[in-house]
């Protein structure tokens, strides 16, 4: 090991912010593809998700989602996105 190693990173990582509910991508991928809408609903909609207006559960989410059935977990994200909205995800000390 170099002496280089043990120094401060070269960029400054910020202090930790807390953010409620889990990003939307990590939800996605504890599921495999293709999904019908209730499947994810029964298997992951009680799980939070971050959103630009404060964490929301899945199920939730999933009512307001006109699709029923998505090929990939792209299509889902793409579908919820148009639900919630994009945009800076509130920390808890907002």
């Amino acid at each position: 090991m170099s002496d280089d190693e043990d120094e401060e990173p070269a960029v400054s990582l910020g202090e930790h912010t807390p953010v409620e509910g889990a990003p939307l991508a990590r939800v996605s991928s504890r599921l495999s593809w293709p999904k019908e809408k209730s499947e994810i609903d029964r298997l992951e909609g009680d799980s939070v998700v971050r959103t630009p207006d404060g964490p929301r559960e899945l199920s939730t989410i999933l009512e307001d989602v006109e699709e029923t059935y998505f090929e990939r977990h792209q299509e889902f994200e793409t579908n919820v996105r148009d639900v919630v909205g994009t945009g800076p995800i509130p920390t808890a000390d907002e």
